[in-house]
């Protein structure tokens, strides 16, 4: 092969290494309520609005009924795959959002599948405009996760 093709090649083959390796933390995975069972209880992950989920790369997700069975679950395992992050459904809308910078409401007249009482949302302005909260007190990440925080974004608030 003469210079001008292998430097051809070399650049082609940086160029796709570079495009698998890029992007930033692995994204949510896709919640069948049917069929997806939570990891530490082993219910079916039946409400979408409380659901939560560590994903990372190479992997299967795993999926959470409850946001208190996700808090449980990263206190006891102590060795997740690396580039794992944890995502949490906002209550309101559904769409997921990572956990280190959700914004956590504990309402107690709102029952969730493991009785934990947290609902999540993306931010202020969405929980406000969630009906749902009216009489539930923010929670702070450090306060369900501990000081580390949920794996995966930013430092926990």
């Amino acid at each position: 092969m003469n210079a001008p093709r292998l430097w051809v090649v070399a650049v082609v083959a940086t160029v796709i290494l570079a495009a698998s390796c890029g992007g930033g933390p692995p994204g949510p995975a896709t919640l069948d309520p049917r069929h997806d069972a939570c990891r530490f209880c082993r219910m079916t992950v039946s409400d979408p609005r409380v659901a939560a989920q560590v994903v990372a790369p190479g992997e299967e997700p795993m999926f959470f009924d409850d946001i208190g069975c996700l808090a449980a679950f990263l206190r006891q395992e102590t060795r997740l795959p690396q580039g794992a992050v944890a995502y949490v459904a906002d209550h309101r809308t559904r769409a997921w959002v990572l956990a280190s910078s959700a914004t956590f409401t504990r309402v107690d007249r709102l029952e969730t599948p493991m009785g934990s009482h947290l609902v999540a949302y993306v931010d202020a302005a969405s929980r406000l405009a969630d009906p749902d909260t009216k009489g539930g007190v923010p929670v702070g990440i450090p306060e369900i996760f501990g000081p580390a925080g949920p794996p995966g974004g930013q430092a926990p608030r």
